[in-house]
């Protein structure tokens, strides 16, 4: 009874922070309803079994990523005066029937049967624990892990790059 009670609460946050980001026209505003649901998801984790996600959830996504979206907010200077004109009128009502239409496609596949058990056929039983995540992806999935981190390594020295160059004739050189 004591999950029950905390899945709606913080089912209720969750769509409480979704909606917050999608209609609010100050991007602070949205940023913290997206912060709010990931705070959710990491309760739905925790209230899984999943305490290891659920931290990866707040350090990362939580933490990390959404402290660098505030940054990027605070830099593009949202104290600016804006035009509050609807350059798109049907943009939000678009969105609200894709919003009831993914609630409807998620009440439907609720009804089916989910597969809940820890024992997979075919695949033994599953251990989620981080000794076996870590050694999962240091041993079996080392390269693909170092490519993921190279690749990253490079888009962000290309965005520095980028962010550094000037064009010589907007300089006047």
């Amino acid at each position: 009874m004591v999950e029950l009670g905390l899945f709606i609460i913080f089912a209720a946050a969750a769509l409480f922070g979704a909606v917050t980001m999608v209609w609010a026209r100050n991007p602070v505003y949205s940023a913290i309803g997206l912060m709010l649901t990931m705070f959710s998801i990491a309760v739905f984790y925790v209230s899984n079994g999943a305490h290891f996600i659920a931290a990866i959830q707040v350090i990362i996504y939580a933490g990390a990523v959404m402290t660098l979206f505030l940054f990027v907010i605070m830099l593009i200077g949202v104290d600016n005066p804006e035009d509050r004109v609807e350059n798109l009128p049907l943009h939000r009502p678009a969105a609200l029937a894709l919003m009831v239409l993914f609630g409807a496609g998620v009440i439907v596949a609720g009804r089916s049967a989910w597969v809940t058990g820890r024992t997979v056929s075919g695949l033994g039983t599953i251990d989620g624990s981080i000794e076996r995540v870590g050694g999962e992806l240091f041993n079996n999935w080392l390269l693909p892990f170092e490519a993921t981190a190279l690749l990253l390594i490079v888009a962000a020295a290309g965005a520095i790059a980028l962010a550094f160059f000037r064009d010589d004739e907007e300089t006047g050189a």
